[in-house]
């Protein structure tokens, strides 16, 4: 009788012309077109300029896996008060405590580390990249995330700076009894994607392909500010704020984080990048699947749409294999949603595409 036993060598050998196959999308694509030179692409939101410049940098010249090469550039905004998002001087919880999100995902191993309402540490992509090089877990959270933060050797600090313990005191004073259901507190729904909304979220992406085709992305932020502490948004959760498939491409997310989680949004964009679209068009699927999500939501909470269309703003950023980048978000006028790429034509903003296009 023929013996059942399967070996990793037989296994690899039986089915590795199958995960090849499903790797590639229709028309399938390779790592560089025909006749271009290798070249690093970092991506980004648009807060993230010099971010993706430091990761295009590590991977050049120090060499660095693409993954740490994303955790390193987005540090600089974690370390940046004036970014009330991210980091130090991130908006925060109801309580005035500043409470911090981070994922990162390593294209070549699959593999992924986060933490998600973590205190006192101001670089949480650094204690997730920990997480996912040093144990065999994905994600720790609030206590736990910040004990291993501690054994790991990360200094403890205070994230709160005046500025936003300001802004903080500022909520408390006009709170109403009851704000934890859209719009928060007062945000216009007509316009919640504008500077200045009461309930201001940020956030900061990043997803670096190296020359070989390797991939790697990161996504860390201070989230949705006055939020009730314990509070997860998308960047911590793999597939919604990020996701990377090293034989595809990798895809973040920033905005209203609750319609990422609910669409596996940057999953989504990978897999239609999978199927065939370029990066643009993935993020505009997505975009359309959060929509058409969020007017069936709206029967129970009607604020969640306002004048055909959602009263939110969320982006996503895709970078395919074969060096293919983009953007899309949800509702814009033209030239006012934007984001930051780096290659071999130095670092800048680009214009994201728009599914909904308000007037000029």
């Amino acid at each position: 009788m023929e013996s059942s036993r399967v070996t990793r060598r037989s296994f690899l050998g039986a089915s590795g012309a199958v995960l090849a196959a499903s790797a590639l999308p229709r028309g399938a694509f390779s790592p560089l077109q025909p006749g271009a030179e290798a070249d690093c692409i970092a991506i980004s939101s648009a807060n993230g300029i010099g971010a993706v410049a430091t990761a295009r940098a590590a991977v050049m010249e120090r060499k660095l896996r693409p993954v740490s090469a994303a955790v390193l550039g987005v540090a600089e905004v974690e370390a940046d008060p004036n970014d009330t998002s991210v980091g130090y001087g991130g908006l925060p919880n109801e309580d005035g405590i500043v409470q911090l999100d981070a994922a990162c995902m390593d294209g070549p191993r699959h593999n992924a580390g986060a933490v998600a309402s973590l205190e006192g540490y101001m670089h949480p992509a650094q204690v997730a990249e920990r997480v996912m090089d040093r144990t065999d877990h994905v994600l720790l959270v609030g206590p736990g995330a910040k004990r291993f933060a501690h054994e790991q050797g990360f200094r403890e600090e205070n994230l709160l700076t005046e500025a936003s313990h300001k802004a903080w005191r500022e909520w408390q004073a006009t709170r109403k009894e009851d704000d934890r259901l859209w719009p928060l507190n007062g945000a216009d729904p007509d316009a919640p994607w504008t500077l200045g909304e009461t309930r201001p979220w940020g956030t900061i992406h990043c997803s670096v392909l190296a020359p070989n085709g390797d991939l790697g992305c990161c996504t860390t932020t201070s989230g949705l500010a006055w939020k009730i502490p314990g509070r997860v948004g998308d960047s911590p959760l793999i597939g919604c704020g990020l996701y990377c498939d090293n034989g595809v491409g990798s895809a973040g997310a920033t905005g209203r984080g609750e319609a990422a989680i609910l669409t596996g949004g940057s999953w989504l964009v990978v897999e239609r990048m999978r199927a065939g679209d370029d990066p643009v068009e993935a993020c505009l699927h997505a975009l359309r699947r959060v929509a058409e999500q969020t007017l069936r939501a709206s029967s129970w909470q009607p604020a969640l749409w306002a004048k055909d269309k959602p009263a939110f703003g969320l982006t996503f950023y895709a970078v395919r294999k074969d060096g293919l980048y983009g953007s899309a978000t949800m509702v814009g006028r033209r030239g006012s949603g934007k984001f930051a790429v780096a290659n071999a034509r130095g670092a800048r903003l680009e214009e994201s595409a728009i599914l909904y296009e308000l007037p000029a």
